[in-house]
């Protein structure tokens, strides 16, 4: 695969870096030469949203069986996220036993999120000396409790601090005041209980925020299109801010989802194929 397209190649390879990429009949002195046949040879993937959950939890997967995985469906480098694991990586000392765990564990290359937490701001830049790529927060409950959400003054707070190191903070965007308890068991309650505006009021959050810091905001898993408008926007007027979607957002459909199918749980949730269509229509690579 090459920038124009996919076709029939030569590549060269001199120790671990692609020398050169010439016509398939090409006459290239080399000793050995290996021919893939149908198969396609594409760029090494970065997962960049994975929880490996160790230190701590053992009984999940470690960072010897994540990166096997990866490497298996050709990801080259994941990205680990802060929480899920404990202890949460809000510190250099959390920092050092992730890595300590990753060590002679790792079959790709392993990269490392730092969280933000109320309370850890001071620990923001010394995890950014110490190597990490960027922090995570929630702006409503994680799920886990030593990883609660930021309130608005303090995800302004960070995001001033973290405009200092130009550093990216990237956000679970969902609004708690605009989320309910599902009515029912099937999937359609969940989804209902997790409406659009909860994601639209979170971003709103966000681009306030980045808008009085100049701090860098990336919006992660946005599943509803109507908020991709209004991120285009903030971009347009100069706010620091980028949003990523997932591809079972625009793949599955709620409406498709059997009822007790809770494989397909997430959150935000998956909706409607009106909204996974809108998606793909408003969704343009940079």
């Amino acid at each position: 695969m090459l920038p124009e397209g996919t076709r029939a190649a030569s590549v060269v390879v001199s120790g671990q870096v692609i020398a050169a990429v010439a016509d398939y009949d090409a006459r290239l002195a080399a000793t050995r030469d290996v021919d893939l046949g149908d198969v396609a040879l594409l760029p090494g993937l970065v997962d960049t949203h994975v929880h490996v959950n160790e230190p701590g939890r053992t009984e999940w997967e470690g960072f010897a069986t994540a990166t096997r995985a990866a490497a298996a469906g050709g990801v080259t480098t994941i990205c680990d996220m802060p929480l899920n694991s404990l202890p949460p990586t809000v510190s250099v000392a959390a920092l050092a036993a992730k890595r300590a765990a990753a060590a002679g564990q790792c079959w790709v290359d392993v990269a490392f999120w730092g969280g933000v937490v109320p309370g850890t701001e001071a620990a923001l830049r010394p995890l950014h000396d110490a190597g990490v790529i960027g922090f995570k927060c929630f702006l409503l409950d994680s799920g886990v409790p030593e990883f609660p959400p930021l309130d608005v003054a303090g995800l302004r707070s960070v995001l001033g601090t973290l405009a200092q190191l130009d550093a990216l903070l990237i956000v679970h965007a969902e609004d708690a005041a605009e989320i309910k308890a599902a009515s029912g068991a099937d999937f359609g309650s969940f989804v209902a209980s997790r409406p659009p505006v909860a994601e639209r009021r979170a971003i709103e959050k966000v681009i306030s925020a980045a808008a009085g810091t100049g701090g860098r905001a990336h919006i992660v898993h946005l599943s509803a299109a109507e908020c991709v408008a209004m991120i285009a926007g903030a971009k347009a007027a100069g706010i620091r801010l980028t949003a990523e979607t997932c591809p079972h957002y625009l793949y599955f459909a709620a409406e498709q989802v059997p009822d007790g199918a809770t494989e397909f749980k997430c959150c935000p949730p998956i909706r409607d194929a009106v909204n996974r269509e809108a998606l793909w229509r408003a969704w343009k690579p940079a």
